[in-house]
């Protein structure tokens, strides 16, 4: 049996999900709470030193990192395929792949950060705040952490976010075309590393930003919307509360985002 470490609404975790119900295979859960520091627990720290989720147990021994998780899921149960079968389309599927670890991963944290998490932060005691803080090990992460916090969506961080979005979303609708459903030929992890990402930006109320004049995303978004697997791994997991949590976050940063979208376009085009 394959153990799924898992936290509420984690994008990662949502990748990893849509991999194993697209392959048809069956997985237990356990839940992590991120809110409560359980990624910090030494036990949990000897399966994954990172402190993050998701954790892949297969055979006694742990896989990180969600991208080379579903790599690893395709390899380990091979049928049916979501890696292409040439090599140039597996190189083109992990240049999405890298899209998401470079880039996209912080910037849908960082903006979700600034829109849903900052409040209940700004909840918390200084002494709740700073441990959380300072569970953080990595310098980097730590600073992009508080500077949202301290900053919202004025942060620097958010602005490289939206940025990151913006080039994501142009290679795609040049990628894809009218006789193209998805990003490599076939349905594949390309797709996958993606749909979680587009998700909270869609569920945030903020997909539009990018996509309004971008026809050929917005037909690939509304495909992998209609997949079995993307109400499995997604849509039938949040609940009603989650659902207007999201959107009512969004909705009190759009404005912002919008006018910081705006400065980027224009300084880009100069």
């Amino acid at each position: 049996m394959l153990k799924l470490y898992t936290a509420h609404n984690s994008i990662c975790t949502q990748k990893v999900f849509l991999t194993l119900i697209e392959k048809g295979l069956e997985w237990q859960s356990e839940y992590i709470d991120l809110f409560k520091n359980e990624q910090y627990r030494p036990e949990y720290l000897r399966l994954n030193p990172k402190g993050v989720v998701p954790t892949l147990i297969h055979e006694g021994r742990s896989v990180i990192e969600s991208s080379l998780i579903c790599e690893y899921l395709d390899q380990s149960f091979p049928e049916p395929s979501l890696v292409p079968a040439s090599a140039y389309d597996r190189s083109r599927m992990r240049v999405w792949a890298k899209h998401i670890d470079e880039g996209v991963f912080e910037a849908t944290r960082e903006i979700s950060f600034s829109a849903m998490f900052r409040d209940k932060m700004k909840s918390m005691t200084e002494e709740q705040r700073n441990g959380r803080f300072n569970n953080i090990g990595d310098p980097g992460r730590r600073a992009r952490f508080i500077s949202t916090y301290e900053e919202g969506e004025d942060s620097v961080y958010v602005a490289q976010g939206i940025f990151a979005f913006e080039k994501m979303f142009r290679e795609m609708e040049s990628d894809l075309s009218s006789k193209q459903n998805w990003l490599v030929g076939d349905f594949s992890l390309a797709d996958i590393n993606l749909i979680p990402f587009v998700a909270r930006m869609d569920y945030l109320g903020l997909l539009d930003i990018w996509i309004a004049d971008r026809p050929l995303v917005q037909a690939w978004w509304a495909r992998a919307k209609l997949r079995p697997s993307f109400r499995g791994a997604i849509a039938d997991l949040l609940t009603p509360e989650q659902v207007l949590a999201m959107k009512s976050s969004g909705a009190k940063i759009k404005d912002r985002i919008v006018n910081r979208w705006r400065e980027i376009i224009r300084g880009a085009l100069h």
